[in-house]
C-alpha cells in the first residue's frame, strides 16, 4: 500500500550532508517539506534546488523545514551544492539525504520494492524519485506531488499549497482554485449558515454549498 494523505510519515535515520538525522526528531514541532531527486549533478534538479534555496526566507516565515533527497553519497551532495549556489545565487542551507541504498525512496513509495541501482547508473534508473511531500507538525502527510523527469517543479506552487494547508489546518475552511493569502476562503459544509456567520462574520453565499468568507485571523 502506498503512502497516502493523513498517513503518519515514515520515520527513518539517514545520513545527510549536515550529519545524521532521525526524521521525526528533525521535523520536531515544525512543518516540513521533503523533496526528492533521482541523481546529483542533473540539470532540472539543479534548478529546483536553486529555487528552494532562493525561498529560504519564505520557508522560515512559515516555520517550515525543507530537506532534499538524492540517491548519491554525502560527498557528492557537498560538491553539488557548490553548483546549486553558483547557479541560484543563494546559499543552499538545507540538508540533503544521501539515499544510496534507496531505503527512504522505498519507504515513501517512490520506487518499486525490487528497484536497485546498477553500476554506472544514470538518473533514469531512479527516475520516479521526483516527489514533494508536505508534512504537518503532527507528522502526517498533507500533500504529495510527483513529477516526471522532463518537467521542473514549480516551487511557487509548493509555497502556495503550503499556505493553503496552513490556513486550513484544524480549521473548518477550504481554499478555492488559485487561492493566495489574503483572498476569501470557503466555509466547510459541516457548518450551517448560522454557525458560519457566528464564526466568520459576514459570509458570501454563492451557492447553497459554496459560501465564501474572510479567513479568520
Amino acid at each position: 500500500m502506498g503512502l497516502r494523505i493523513n498517513d503518519i510519515v515514515p520515520n527513518f535515520t539517514a545520513e545527510t550532508d549536515q550529519g545524521t538525522i532521525s526524521f521525526h526528531d528533525w521535523i520536531g514541532d515544525s512543518w516540513a517539506i521533503l523533496f526528492s531527486h533521482p541523481k546529483d549533478f542533473t540539470p532540472v534538479c539543479t534548478t529546483e534546488f536553486g529555487a528552494v534555496a532562493q525561498l529560504a526566507d519564505e520557508w522560515a516565515k512559515r516555520d517550515t523545514k525543507v530537506i532534499g533527497l538524492s540517491v548519491d553519497a554525502v560527498e557528492e551532495h557537498e560538491k553539488w551544492k557548490s553548483d546549486i549556489e553558483s547557479f541560484s545565487g543563494a546559499p543552499a542551507g538545507f540538508p540533503i539525504i544521501a539515499d544510496e541504498d534507496l531505503e527512504v525512496s522505498k519507504l515513501f513509495d517512490m520506487l518499486p520494492a525490487e528497484a536497485y541501482l546498477p553500476d554506472g547508473r544514470t538518473a533514469a534508473d531512479s527516475a520516479s524519485v521526483r516527489s514533494v511531500f508536505i508534512i504537518s507538525p503532527d507528522k502526517k502527510v498533507q500533500l504529495i506531488m510527483t513529477y516526471p523527469m522532463s518537467v521542473g517543479r514549480n516551487f511557487a506552487e509548493v509555497l502556495r499549497a503550503l499556505d493553503g494547508l496552513q490556513a486550513t489546518y484544524n480549521t473548518p475552511i477550504a481554499t478555492p482554485a488559485n487561492w493566495t493569502v489574503g483572498q476569501d476562503v470557503i466555509v466547510a459544509l459541516s457548518l450551517t449558515d448560522e454557525q458560519a456567520k457566528e464564526k466568520f462574520g459576514d459570509i458570501d453565499i454563492k451557492l447553497p454549498y459554496l459560501r465564501l468568507a474572510k479567513k479568520p485571523a
